[in-house]
């Protein structure tokens, strides 16, 4: 799969769910890994921890443009130029649409789109001085086919879809190769959102999932996490401007 060894990896939302899982399969990989999570709690900590401790902890909440700017700064002054970036954080607001403030849609596209431009952004001046670059963007199913009671979530995720379509195309011939991974159902705290909005226990939400799935079960994380760790290296220099969808079988699409 190429070789992560000493690459400066910056993984947003990693303090749970997939970008948690990203950031551990990362490591393993050789990757020297940059932790960030809104807050600096437990979780991030619990993360960091995860990695056998060859992650430095990065917190920052990406919807405020200048602080993310300034956690880049900060990361690439201690270690060098971030090398490949894991665009992951995440937020999810579950609501019919008439009911959903527009507070909670904005909340959800500062995190989940402008947030990532803005990291994006900042990294990029230090892939142009290496030449060299990995941009992976986790983005979702939902984003692909839609969701009831998910639009504002839907929609930034398939945003970022053509976020990757449109970066691939311009950063490539620099040698910095953006792609997307749009996970289908996978087990992670999120589903938690999900069984409240359909008011079952979590497990009854899972087993319902299960049933659309060809492959019989929800997904594993650490499933995405080694999709993700493919793209970041050399070995996925065919993909520019792609969508991988680990889904179980779910939906088998080109977009």
């Amino acid at each position: 799969m190429g070789t992560l060894d000493g690459v400066i990896t910056l993984v947003t939302g990693a303090a749970q769910g997939i970008g948690k899982a990203a950031a551990v399969r990362l490591a393993a990989d050789g990757a020297r890994v940059v932790v960030n999570a809104r807050v600096d709690d437990e979780r991030l900590a619990a993360s960091v921890a995860g990695t056998g401790h060859n992650a430095m902890p990065a917190p920052c909440d990406i919807s405020d443009w200048e602080a993310s700017q300034a956690m880049v700064e900060k990361v690439q002054d201690e270690l060098g130029p971030i090398e490949v970036l894991v665009a992951n954080a995440a937020r999810m607001t579950m609501k019919p649409f008439l009911e959903q403030a527009p507070e909670e849609w904005w909340q959800q596209v500062d995190v989940n789109l402008t947030g990532h431009l803005g990291v994006i952004s900042a990294v990029l001046p230090g892939m142009r001085k290496l030449g060299r670059g990995r941009i992976v963007i986790v983005s979702s199913y939902w984003g692909v086919i839609g969701w009831e009671n998910a639009t504002g979530y839907g929609c930034t995720k398939s945003g970022l879809i053509a976020l990757t379509r449109s970066l691939g195309r311009e950063l490539a011939p620099e040698g910095i190769y953006v792609s997307a991974v749009a996970p289908g159902v996978i087990d992670t705290p999120q589903l938690e959102v999900d069984a409240r909005d359909a008011g079952l226990p979590l497990k009854a939400m899972h087993a319902i999932y299960a049933k659309g799935i060809p492959a019989g079960r929800i997904g594993r994380a650490d499933e995405v996490a080694t999709t993700i760790s493919f793209l970041a290296t050399q070995a996925a220099a065919a993909y520019v401007g792609q969508t991988l969808h680990p889904n179980g079988g779910e939906i088998r699409c080109s977009m």
